[in-house]
């Protein structure tokens, strides 16, 4: 076991701690009402009559949800960056007919058709839906719904491409510093280096001497930036648990917020092995759906240092929030990964603001200039030198741009009707209805018997 181990932990918790009203129909007020309620909505009459869906074209196309009541209250949601609408749409027949504000009974209905990866962004965009509707209908912004706010602004990390030659890397770097950014990443390819001679293994992996060639991109970036500002490092290749602990080792004098995806999420026996072999922290986990399915053995064998859940994944607000305060228990700080629209951003802020162990949220928006006009209701720019402003307005407190989407779509079509998706597409055991047999006593029916 590294000596360092428990005091580097410590010192990450530390970090993380100091890390318009939307329009819908008006209804009757219902006889006997309290006064002061809101009654924008009824919220006992309630129900859910449909969901329908568009795809903004990005740098990861942003698949987003609507999902419609009875009363012209509706919410917005957002599937996994560079997934599908129709993670969400095949949904839709789990949740006609059913009250939004009973969110924990609705998202667990659909739970059994959540997936790992990108699979995960159907059951994370009804969430954040139902949190819209719920926030607007009670008139309180979705973080009430799920916590207390512990922080007025989330900070967000710049995630940064790479350039073969590290004093231009370096000057991008700068570029962000000069956005007002405090916490940086940086993909650092090993393939970057691929074609210098003797760097890369047969293997995939970089030598001793391709350790020292990728060293020197992040110092570059350290020189840029100073040693002192938090920096993490991402996209090395897949590797070997032994592989991994070659360059996280040969990352330790830079002293790194983390180093992130070494191998697959599902061995957390290896990523034990790698944490506990060097100081630099190790982290993991936006891929990960749930905390039961996915990250229940990192946390609880503390084989990462960091977790970090993507929420267009991991569950949205209600299950990472799970996630989040679980993380917590054992000492491990939580940072978000993030690269969809404004829409999963506020949504991500609202959770965000309410966990004990954040750390920080990416941004993976920087180089779009329209990327804040995406939405309305929001401060502009969204990010003002590195941080969020946390909505104190009801539900996700955005709405859509809609002049502005369409002009970005990635296919014809702004929230057409979805019929195609009324009926069930995908189910567990269901029992629909009579069918014509002979019943236990021989008689003809259509009927249902067992």
């Amino acid at each position: 076991m590294k000596p360092t181990r428990l005091s580097r932990r410590n010192l990450l918790r530390a970090s993380a701690g100091m890390a318009a009203l939307p329009t819908f129909a008006e209804a009757a007020e219902p006889a006997g009402a309290m006064r002061g309620v809101n009654r924008r909505s009824a919220p006992s009459a309630l129900k859910i009559t449909d969901m329908r869906a568009c795809t903004i074209a990005a740098n990861y196309d942003y698949p987003i949800i609507r999902i419609d009541t009875n009363q012209g209250v509706y919410g917005l949601g957002e599937v996994r960056d560079a997934g599908v609408k129709g993670i969400a749409l095949i949904l839709k027949a789990h949740l006609l007919g059913k009250d939004p504000l009973q969110i924990d009974t609705v998202l667990s209905s659909i739970r059994p058709f959540a997936g790992q990866g990108r699979m995960g962004g159907g059951y994370s965009a009804v969430d954040m839906a139902l949190h819209d509707i719920a926030g607007k209908v009670y008139g309180v912004p979705a973080w009430k719904l799920i916590g207390s706010k512990l922080r007025d602004r989330v900070r967000c990390y710049c995630d940064t491409t790479g350039h073969k030659d590290p004093k231009i890397y370096g000057q991008r770097m700068v570029e962000r510093k000069k956005l007002g950014y405090t916490f940086f990443k940086m993909d650092l390819y090993t393939t970057t280096v691929a074609e210098r001679p003797g760097a890369v293994h047969q293997n995939g992996a970089a030598t001793e001497k391709g350790l020292k060639y990728l060293c020197e991109y992040i110092a570059a970036v350290r020189d840029a930036i100073g040693w002192d500002a938090p920096l993490g490092a991402d996209h090395f290749g897949r590797l070997s648990v032994n592989d991994s602990i070659r360059y996280a080792r040969a990352f330790e004098p830079y002293q790194l917020a983390w180093a992130e995806d070494f191998i697959d999420w599902r061995d957390w026996r290896g990523y034990k092995k790698i944490s506990e072999a060097t100081t630099t922290p190790i982290l993991t986990g936006e891929n990960i759906f749930g905390l039961e399915e996915g990250f229940l053995p990192l946390i609880e064998n503390q084989a990462v240092d960091i977790i970090q859940p993507d929420p267009e994944t991991s569950g949205a607000l209600r299950e990472t929030k799970r996630i989040g305060d679980y993380a917590d228990m054992f000492g491990i700080p939580t940072v978000l990964h993030f690269a969809g629209s404004p829409v999963g951003c506020m949504a991500s802020v609202h959770l965000a603001c309410t966990l004990k162990n954040f750390m920080v949220m990416e941004n993976h928006a920087v180089d779009m200039p329209w990327w804040s006009d995406l939405v309305l209701g929001a401060p502009k720019p969204i990010v003002e030198k590195g941080y969020i402003t946390v909505p104190d307005k009801p539900g996700l407190g955005i709405e859509l741009n809609e002049s502005v989407i369409k002009e970005h779509l990635r296919y014809p079509g702004y929230f057409e009707p979805t019929p195609m998706y009324d009926d069930f597409i995908v189910s567990g055991f269901r029992r629909v209805g009579p069918w014509p047999h002979f019943d236990e006593d021989g008689k003809w029916c259509n009927c249902v018997t067992y």
